[in-house]
């Protein structure tokens, strides 16, 4: 029997890009998953296909998020969007709403999250951060900030959780053949001054020894590992997948 048969996941972001790709990892595991995602017909069609659940949800909108309990054993915190700009024409209201999303609503669902798992005696928490959870890019202020908090939001868990049986680590990949990396190629070419088919090798695999795009599906082959039996000891810590970026 698949350690994973019983388990219940929970993947936000799920639709698109690494969400869906782990979704359809842990169903193809034996786990029941919910796919949450502000699209809820994508999030339909994933759930459908995987034989899982989906739950339309707007995680950026936090206060909705307060009192929320949820019964799952394994959290993919994923849910993210970038914007690129300089730091002095940086719309206020586009940082708050990047934290938000990808900082104060995983803390929400850990919170949700721990009571079940504390009771139970087991959980796994995964937070997709990024290369930019460690090293910093311009133009990329709110984003930058935000992987560089859940770092340091994933250790607490890790920290608290471990006497529960919980464990929390980060997944920090490179750039990600993904819908968040492709709507990012006019506003790298204006900022840097360069053609849009200059952006991949001089801008998003500069940094990389490996000169090729992260797949969705090695990210998620990787939180499959986290969250499986193996991984018992793995707990706040940081699991690069860039190419070689942060070794410099």
């Amino acid at each position: 029997m698949s350690p994973f048969q019983g388990r219940r996941a929970l993947v936000t972001g799920g639709a698109s890009g690494i969400g869906a790709a782990c979704a359809r990892a842990f169903a193809a595991a034996g786990a029941h998953v919910t796919v949450a995602d502000i699209d809820g017909d994508a999030a339909s069609r994933v759930a459908a296909e995987i034989g899982g659940s989906s739950w339309k949800v707007d995680l950026a909108d936090t206060g909705a998020l307060a009192d929320l309990r949820l019964d799952t054993d394994i959290l993919v915190n994923n849910a993210g969007i970038q914007h690129v700009s300089p730091i002095e024409e940086f719309d206020p209201e586009r940082f708050s709403l990047i934290l938000r999303l990808m900082l104060e609503a995983p803390f929400l669902l850990i919170r949700a999250a721990l009571p079940g798992m504390y009771e139970r005696g087991f959980g796994r928490v995964i937070n997709l951060s990024s290369v930019h959870g460690l090293r910093a890019s311009k133009y990329k202020a709110a984003y930058v900030s935000a992987k560089h908090g859940l770092e340091g939001l994933s250790k607490v868990t890790a920290l608290e959780g471990g006497e529960h049986g919980v464990t929390s680590n980060c997944i920090d990949p490179g750039y990600v053949r993904s819908p968040l990396v492709e709507k990012q190629i006019a506003d790298q070419a204006r900022l840097n001054g360069i053609d849009e088919d200059e952006v991949l090798s001089r801008v998003l695999l500069a940094e990389s020894a490996v000169k090729r795009l992260v797949e969705p599906h090695e990210v998620a082959s990787l939180a499959l590992w986290l969250a499986g039996p193996d991984a018992g000891m793995v707990s706040g810590a940081s699991y690069t997948m860039d190419g070689g970026w942060s070794a410099r």
